[in-house]
Formats: structure tokens, C-alpha cells, sequence
């Protein structure tokens, strides 16, 4: 193999590389705003589920059918 060729078969093992680190680095920031958004939906959930539980609440005290 010439000088060149092999320079030029390091440079794209060294390309396809990066290009891994790169993707590795997206799939892990992906994951992470995936997990942040599980969380905030589940924190949201549970505000209104304790909204609406309030109001229940409330409803029953004004139509005096809490026990």
C-alpha cells in the first residue's frame, strides 16, 4: 500500500471515529432530554391529579356529601 493510500485509509478510520464519539454524544443528550421530559410530564400529572381532587373535594363540602 502507497503512502498515500494508507494516509488516506488513517484519515478515514480517524474520521469514522469522531464521527461515533459524535453520535454516542447526541444519543446520550437525546436520552437525557427524553428522561427530563418523563419527569416534568410526571410532576404535571400529579398537579393535576391534586387539582382535581381539590375540586372534588371542594364540590363535595358545597353539596355537603363529604364524609
Amino acid at each position: 500500500m502507497s503512502d498515500k493510500s494508507q494516509d488516506l485509509s488513517y484519515k478515514a478510520g480517524e474520521a469514522k471515529g469522531q464521527a461515533q464519539v459524535k453520535k454516542d454524544e447526541m444519543v446520550d443528550k437525546a436520552s437525557s432530554a427524553a428522561e427530563s421530559c418523563k419527569e416534568s410530564c410526571q410532576e404535571a400529572g400529579q398537579q393535576v391529579k391534586q387539582a382535581a381532587q381539590g375540586a372534588a373535594d371542594a364540590a363535595k363540602d358545597t353539596l355537603g356529601m363529604k364524609r
